[in-house]
Order: structure tokens, then sequence, then C-alpha cells
């Protein structure tokens, strides 16, 4: 099998964006009268299908992937809209409708949900939600290390702060993708900064800090090709001999890196520093970057032509497409395995 780690409901129904349009206008405007009712959302079978058969499922098709990790739209998941009543009906909403692509499409998706996770919020206020969608097959959870869309004011994701949602993550057997959502930060473009930004300073923070002693097996998958860590790797070893603290390598037990880099050379630096059991197969699409590269006529986000072209052994290609993805999501695992997969 191939499966792609890292995929997202980017081209919902219309409806849903009128939905939140007015939902955020509501919370801005703090009218809780405005707020949409849910009952009105208009989001049927076919519009569904339609939405993601010219799209995820053909690219799917066309470049020879078998599965993808679904969740709700990255940049929209906006934790920092509303309180934290506005946060769990839109988590919801969105998460029913990674559901609802799984129920239609079973053989090429599985979902991973959205937290409803708001400013200043216990994390642990996210354990109803997580546990709802595990109920409902979900293998995993995207997890916001700055709901402030940009300011980073919630503590370090090492802080005990997060200590009780963690707990709930790891009785469910559940990793996390480390996601921001959008930016409200005009230092920040969202795709071209905070995402990559939010990678590296995560990891960092693991390098300061004992999490995965008082967690040993809560794992985390960090996008975007690992941020620019891997592409540093001398400087995190040496800030962490500095320091005293352990060799980053250590990390490498709990902390996965995904191949949404999107150009050889990237991709090809990322399997000469990462191991090959740390590195799983993704592509983002339909996500931040669309279109081809014009030099080369390969789309930026078929990362699958980058991974073929690095020349791995069978049994290092087979560990970043399919097995590492196993390993990573045990509930995904075993899904598989029900299925005779």
């Amino acid at each position: 099998m191939i499966i792609d780690c890292h995929g997202h409901y980017t081209t919902e129904p219309k409806d849903l964006h009128r939905f939140r349009k007015e939902q955020t206008a509501a919370a801005n405007a703090k009218n809780k009268a405005a707020m949409p009712p849910r009952a009105a959302l208009k989001l049927p079978d076919d519009e569904i299908r339609e939405s993601i058969e010219g799209n995820q499922l053909k690219l799917q098709r066309e470049r020879g992937t078998d599965l993808t990790i679904f969740s709700p739209r990255a940049s929209g998941m906006g934790h920092h809209i509303g309180d934290e009543s506005v946060s769990t009906e839109w988590s919801q909403i969105c998460n029913d409708l990674i559901a609802r692509v799984v129920d239609l499409y079973p053989k090429n998706f599985i979902g991973v949900c959205q937290l409803p996770q708001s400013p200043g919020v216990d994390p642990k206020n996210c354990a109803a939600e997580l546990e709802r969608c595990v109920r409902m097959g979900f293998v995993g959870c995207n997890l916001n290390p700055d709901p402030c869309a940009g300011y980073w004011t919630t503590p370090p994701m090492t802080d005990e702060y997060w200590y009780p949602l963690y707990e709930v993550m790891v009785d469910l057997e559940v990793p996390a993708m480390i996601h921001v959502s959008t930016s409200c930060n005009p230092n920040f473009h969202t795709l071209g900064a905070h995402y990559l930004n939010a990678d590296t300073s995560v990891f960092m923070q693991l390098v300061q800090a004992d999490l995965f002693v008082k967690f040993p097996t809560l794992n985390f998958v960090i996008p975007h090709g690992g941020g620019a860590v891997p592409y540093h790797w001398g400087r995190y070893r040496g800030l962490a001999q500095r320091l005293g603290r352990p060799d980053p390598v250590e990390l490498l037990r709990n902390v996965f890196f995904d191949t949404c880099v999107y150009h050889q050379p990237g991709i090809d630096l990322l399997y000469k520093v990462i191991p090959a059991e740390n590195i799983l197969f993704a592509s983002e699409m339909l996500g931040a970057v669309r279109g081809a590269d014009p030099e080369t006529g390969v789309a930026w986000d078929d990362t699958l032509v980058y991974i073929d072209n690095l020349g791995l052994t069978d049994v290092n290609r087979r560990a970043v497409v399919e097995l590492n993805a196993r390993r990573a999501y045990p509930r995904l695992h075993r899904r598989l395995a029900v299925k005779g997969r």
C-alpha cells in the first residue's frame, strides 16, 4: 500500500463556507442570536462526491496512491475565532464532514480530527471531541501549538499545560500531527512562514525538555518536511550539546517527519539526514502548494515522484510509503489489518 499521511479537505461544499462566514461574523460581533443554525447546513452526498472525485480521488488514481489520512482544512480550523463553544461546534461540523467522506470512500480515506482548541482554554476540554472521533473510526488528531493565530501566547508543548490532553491521546493510542491554523500576525504568512515556524519551534521545544520521558508512547508527526529541522540538523545537535541536553536523535523514537517539501533537493537532504524509519510519505494534497514546477513539469505536491527518485531499497521504500504510517498510527494499522489490507 501507499499511504499518504497528510491530506486536507480543501474542496469542501460551498455551504460550509457560507456557514463559517456567518458564524465568524456573529462571533466577532459577540451576537449569539445571529449564530447560523447547524441544521441549516446543506451538505448533500452528491456535493461531497463531486468535491472529492474531481480532486483528491482523481489525483490518488493518477499518482498511484491508495489511502489518504484525511483531515479538515488546516488554515480553516481558526481556533482564535469566537469562544470555546464556537470552536467546539465548528470542529464537530468539520469532523463530521470528514467522517462522511470516509463513509463514502472507505478504501481511499481515513479520518484525522480537528480539535476544538481555543486560546486560554484547558486542552483537556478537547478530550470529548477526540474520543467521539475515535469512536467514529478516526486514527489521529491535528494539534495546534498556537491557537492564538500567530501570536504564540500558549505555553510550549512540553509544558504541563498540555499533559491532560496527552494522557488521553496515549490512552486512545492516537498520535498528533503538529499543525497550526491561519496566521493573523502580518509578520508571518500562513503558508510560507507560520506553518514552518511552528514545525521548527515545536521540535526545539522537544529538544529543551523531557516530554517523552513522561509520555514514552506519545507520537508526533511534524509535517512540511520538519520545517527547518532536517536542513539544520547540525544546529539542533550542537544546541542540544550546548544546553546539556540529549542528542536530538533520541527524539526520533517518538517524532516523525513527512515529505511535504516540494522539490527534489529537499527530499534528498531529508532522506540523507533523517532515518528512513522516521519519514512518512505525504503530499498535503490539496494543500498549500498547487500547480507544477515549470522547470520539470512535475506537480509540486506529487511528492511520490521525488521519493521514487531517491533510489531507495525496496525495504526502505516500503517503510516510507506504508509501514511507518502503520507504526505511527496504530489504530490505522489495526483497521487495515481487519480489512485484510
